[in-house]
């Protein structure tokens, strides 16, 4: 049995920036490995590679973007 890992959205949508990065990451226009490299040296950093380590690239940008449209972050 799979245990449910989840995401703390509260650390990788903390600022604006992160924000703008999440929505690139979510709508395709920046690859996984340009978002880490954005994220590296901050909090979001490992919370953004166990969100992509855990369910892959694909369902991850669903997942952003199903948290950017939920809190209204999506531009």
């Amino acid at each position: 049995m799979k245990t449910a890992e989840t995401t703390d959205w509260g650390v990788l949508l903390s600022n604006k920036k992160a924000i703008t990065k999440m929505n690139r990451f979510a709508v395709g226009s920046e690859t996984t490995k340009e978002t880490a490299a954005a994220f590296s040296n901050t909090p979001r950093a490992s919370e953004f590679r166990k969100l992509v380590r855990n369910n892959g690239t694909t369902y991850a940008r669903r997942l952003a973007r199903k948290a950017l449209r939920y809190r209204g972050l999506m531009s």
